[in-house]
């Protein structure tokens, strides 16, 4: 191993042909992608200021007014944390945003706030669904599921009417120290 992390390579073809001194190594490196982290949540946001997808506000705005919504109500830095990564995913999986939202977060928060965001999209298709041939209803197959009543007020509280234009949204700065705070302090496995 050299003496600088980032010329670092190891030498083996196969995983079964590895040492120990090169999982060392490959582990040092590994700790600074989790340490530059919360740089690459604040990029991957800030690629949503360009993306409206024809909504009143484009979709960084819309992750804003969810977050300030729920931060203006008194839910914890996660809660805050999880409305404002709720959409992450729609620039890269616009097939499956939720899911790409859910698997960042989830080494950071808790398995109620995984399933909120992982299910996020699911409890929204009720209110538009149905105007694009979709079942509104199809949230009901989620009822009964332990986090469900926190996942519908998730939605019907903060992430629904996140859509206004003229509601007074702060800018991604308010919430940098927050991510860098949350993601800064915990580490994945």
């Amino acid at each position: 191993m050299s003496g600088s992390k980032t010329q670092f390579r190891a030498r083996f073809k196969r995983m079964d042909q590895s040492t120990a001194e090169e999982w060392a190594g490959i582990m040092t490196l590994h700790a600074g992608l989790v340490d530059v982290l919360p740089d690459r949540i604040l990029d991957q946001l800030r690629l949503l200021d360009s993306q409206a997808g024809g909504f009143a506000v484009d979709r960084l705005t819309h992750s804003l007014q969810t977050a300030h919504r729920a931060e203006r109500d008194g839910r914890d830095g996660a809660y805050v944390v999880c409305a404002l990564l709720h959409d992450i995913g729609d620039v890269l999986g616009p097939l499956n945003h939720a899911d790409i939202a859910a698997a960042v977060l989830r080494p950071w928060v808790s398995d109620a706030y995984h399933w909120m965001v992982q299910q996020h999209a699911v409890l929204q298709g009720y209110y538009f669904w149905h105007y694009i041939g979709g079942d509104r209803n199809a949230r009901d197959a989620l009822r009964g599921h332990e986090y469900y009543e926190l996942t519908e007020e998730f939605v019907r509280k903060y992430d629904m009417p996140a859509f206004d234009d003229e509601y007074p949204t702060p800018p991604l700065e308010h919430y940098e120290p927050l991510v860098r705070s949350f993601f800064g302090t915990k580490t994945s496995n």
